[in-house]
């Protein structure tokens, strides 16, 4: 479906599903060189189990139009006005990498609109190698490599029938640089992970319970690289649910089933 957001056409993916003011709603970010699209497992269940879902393509990737988000707090800033836009008076939060960091600080800024936190593949800091960076704004295609070699747990596909998911996250990364000629998606979503220093004081505003799925074998956000932001959220006293899921960086792909099922208890889905 497309929505009117701070006056720029946006898509965000709903399941296959109608929205519905009854029921409740969760918003689901992606990371860099991404879309909706890499949430279509958890989306759809959702969708399919009473929940309204708003699956988005951040502005200026592929479907959402505007300028990219160049810091966390301008994509938090989306996501609110995502919600103002369609009357949505309370939603779980759910990111990914750098839409984890989207969804801390907007569930921090939303207070008790936000009901649920849910952050896939996260860190805090957030820092990216200069040479990652420096590849991603100068030789995007070689950067892209690197970063799906590095972050996968193998570059087969998993046991069993699947998709090839690094070919698939490959072909993404390729689609989703082409979809905004302007303005280099990658590079900008890599310094706003980069430059985000407001993790911990999102983290102690929170005040709705936090859930984290970390890749047992992630090297791009490693499971100790969450720490920090698991102690603030101890020590905040949130209820705190983790989950370790097999594999690597790309947990809903490379491990989709332990994601939704993740997914499934924190929202209390049966």
């Amino acid at each position: 479906m497309y929505i009117d957001v701070n006056g720029f056409r946006s898509y965000a993916y709903t399941g296959g599903k109608d929205f519905n003011p009854a029921q409740p709603t969760v918003v689901l970010v992606h990371g860099v060189l991404c879309d909706h699209s890499v949430w279509l497992l958890q989306s759809r269940y959702l969708a399919h189990h009473g929940w309204n879902v708003l699956a988005v393509d951040l502005p200026g990737h592929c479907k959402s139009q505007g300028t990219p988000p160049a810091t966390v707090q301008q994509g938090a800033a989306f996501v609110q006005g995502l919600m103002d836009a369609l009357g949505i008076q309370q939603a779980a939060l759910v990111g990914h990498s750098f839409g984890s960091l989207i969804c801390l600080q907007a569930a921090a800024d939303l207070g008790k609109r936000a009901t649920h936190l849910a952050l896939v593949g996260t860190a805090y800091p957030m820092k990216v190698s200069q040479a990652l960076l420096d590849a991603s704004r100068d030789t995007p295609d070689k950067a892209l490599h690197m970063t799906n070699v590095f972050s996968r747990a193998t570059l087969a596909p998993p046991s069993g029938a699947g998709s090839w998911v690094f070919g698939a996250s490959m072909a993404l990364g390729k689609r989703v640089l082409a979809s905004n000629p302007e303005v280099n998606v990658f590079y900008t979503g890599f310094q706003a992970c980069n430059s985000y220093d407001q993790g911990l004081q999102a983290m102690a505003a929170v005040t709705c319970p936090v859930l984290m799925v970390l890749g047992e074998a992630d090297q791009m956000t490693t499971p100790k690289g969450a720490e920090p932001l698991i102690e603030q959220a101890q020590s905040s006293g949130v209820a705190l649910h983790i989950n370790r899921v097999p594999n690597g960086h790309h947990q809903m792909s490379e491990s989709p089933d332990e994601t939704l099922d993740a997914l499934k208890m924190f929202l209390g889905i049966a």
